[in-house]
């Protein structure tokens, strides 16, 4: 089995490092991920700028743009042949609820559910600041688990999966619970400052407020130690208001 994995906190990442070399149980593994940090930058692709990219030896390159950009890369010129599996991450930090939108770890998955193979983002949801202390080992064993599944039993096509898992010990992790996704609530927050010549810039994003939605979503599960997967669609079409627009146009 051919195996890509991309995420959005860099090639160099220590999480990314982790689900790698787990991945080698699974089959030949490639890695093509952002030559830097790219979290938040959701689906965007790099249009107007080249991308370079650069060899780093043993099935390995970095790519100057995003993941989605390094997961096109992969798929339509790096790798030999089409994946049969894309893992994302393991993100620094969880992708929960409504972070699915901005999540560049999610979108490098969703690239690959574009183009028809089985997909896994992969994030830990950390509860210390030392990233030293990160248990991205227990992340990386839970996301080969899921992944076998994934493997062995895809999902329809335009489905990718999303699995949040809890920073802690193996064994205090509760198990892996299929979930949906939160409301994730963020404080609004735009900071001003000056630059050296006086100019204004701004730094946007308030802290984390909490979950909504209820004790069976993804967060409320993190928070209570277990690993959650959510399945996700590539359609976002609302079917259901679909009525309700006729109404408003009912010739057209």
């Amino acid at each position: 089995m051919l195996i890509l994995i991309s995420n959005d906190d860099g090639v160099h990442a220590p999480g990314l490092a982790a689900l790698a070399s787990a991945a080698t149980a699974l089959g030949d593994v490639y890695v093509v991920a952002p030559a830097t940090e790219q979290s938040a930058r959701s689906h965007g692709l790099t249009m107007h700028d080249p991308l370079r990219v650069r060899p780093l030896g043993d099935q390995r390159y970095s790519v100057t743009g995003t993941p989605a950009d390094s997961v096109y890369l992969a798929l339509n010129h790096l790798l030999p042949r089409a994946p049969d599996l894309v893992l994302s991450g393991i993100n620094r930090g969880s992708n929960l609820g409504s972070d699915v939108h901005y999540s560049g770890t999610v979108a490098a998955a969703r690239e690959a559910a574009l183009n028809n193979i089985p997909a896994l983002a992969v994030s830990l949801s950390p509860r210390s600041r030392d990233e030293s202390r990160y248990h991205y080992d227990v992340a990386a064993e839970v996301a080969v688990e899921v992944a076998r599944n994934l493997a062995a039993d895809p999902p329809p096509h335009g489905i990718f999966l999303n699995l949040n898992v809890p920073d802690l010990p193996r064994e205090q992790i509760l198990g892996i619970r299929p979930a949906p996704l939160c409301e994730r609530m963020y404080a609004p927050l735009v900071q001003e400052g000056r630059d050296p010549r006086n100019r204004p810039y701004y730094w946007i994003g308030g802290p984390a407020r909490g979950f909504g939605g209820g004790d069976h979503t993804d967060g409320a599960l993190v928070e209570r130690g277990f690993a959650t997967l959510s399945p996700m669609r590539l359609d976002p079409t609302a079917y259901e208001e679909m009525a309700r627009l006729w109404q408003w146009f009912p010739n057209g």
